[in-house]
């Protein structure tokens, strides 16, 4: 792995490094977080263990602008750290760390997390692969534009701060969200099935339309399942099957397929019905204009308590700036898909 540790103690770098080399890893430093926004570019690492407090930029920093880099590939970030409360725990989560790890460390301790990361980090071929086959489904239906990579995104900012916000805290953590985000795009996996004449029909759809278009839950959902029938302890894809047949449920309990209820319906489902929601809302299509953010977020609230999951919709309201920012930042492929 190629880690790049930073803390301002010198004496606390060099004991990592040694740490680390002697567990056959590739080590580059950095003295503070300036250093090591710059160093990231260039080096790449897998794997980032940073010191918590640190001056001109600190962990937490280190961490959010790793997260906003918008880099190509996943990099593990670890907080090195005496901050150990449930409160700090959720601070460093939502800035983007995935791991922490107490001051003075273990070296034993210290190679066994840099084990787990490898792990992780070795699951960015699988999320390629979801990716482009989700991107492959969506591909029928030309005007969807940047629709995936927008839900993902929404999808991750609700997660964060649901935690933040103290909801689900015995279901969310740092590797639920990392699933949520690289599962979200298999939504609409079963509109593969769909026909044309339904799936690309400009304008609204008739009873029976409608019905063969409510079956794309069914179908995902029904080839998810098949898949983890074959590999039932695969987190990623019990959650791509929940997120794939419950995303149209409603918390009323009136949506589809199966018209569950409130807490019947699964949380990774909740979230991303919302964030379905919004984009549709705010995208513009053959039959409608695209709405401002404020009327899709006056329709969002509307429905809280009947679509969708009040909780959910705090945490839209909390991260409502977070949205219009990934709105605006996929505006380009949104303006060329409208």
């Amino acid at each position: 792995m190629r880690i790049l540790i930073v803390d301002d103690d010198v004496i606390a770098l060099e004991l990592l490094r040694d740490s680390l080399v002697d567990g056959g890893h590739e080590v580059v430093s950095a003295e503070n977080g300036r250093a090591a926004l710059e160093m990231i570019q260039r080096d790449a690492p897998q794997v980032i263990i940073s010191d918590w407090e640190m001056p001109e930029l600190d962990g937490l920093g280190l961490a959010q602008q790793v997260r906003r880099s918008g880099l190509e590939s996943y990099v593990y970030f670890i907080l090195l750290t005496s901050h150990n409360s449930v409160t700090e725990r959720v601070q460093g989560l939502s800035a983007g760390a995935d791991d922490f790890m107490a001051k003075p460390f273990e070296p034993a301790e210290l190679l066994a997390r840099i084990s787990s990361a490898e792990r992780i980090v070795s699951l960015e071929t699988r999320d390629v692969a979801i990716f482009a086959l989700a991107k492959l489904a969506e591909s029928r239906d030309p005007e969807t534009g940047a629709h995936l990579e927008r839900v993902m995104n929404y999808s991750r900012a609700l997660a964060t701060k649901l935690l933040a916000l103290g909801h689900f805290t015995d279901q969310i953590d740092g590797e639920y969200v990392r699933l949520l985000y690289s599962t979200s795009p298999l939504h609409d996996i079963g509109k593969v099935g769909i026909p044309d004449a339904v799936l690309l029909k400009p304008g609204r759809l008739s009873d029976r339309e409608f019905e063969i278009m409510k079956s794309h839950t069914t179908i995902g959902a029904e080839t998810l399942a098949a898949s983890l029938k074959r590999f039932p302890k695969t987190k990623f894809l019990s959650m791509a099957r929940d997120v794939a047949a419950a995303h149209h449920e409603r918390f009323d309990g009136t949506g589809y397929p199966e018209r569950l209820v409130g807490e019947q319906i699964p949380l990774c489902a909740r979230i991303v019905a919302l964030a379905d929601v919004y984009d549709a809302l705010t995208s513009k299509r053959v039959y409608k204009d695209a709405f401002a953010h404020e009327v899709a977020k006056g329709i969002i609230l509307k429905d809280s308590g009947s679509h969708f999951d009040p909780r959910v919709v705090d945490a839209f309201t909390a991260a409502e700036n977070e949205f219009v920012a990934i709105r605006d930042q996929f505006r380009e492929l949104l303006s060329v898909a409208a």
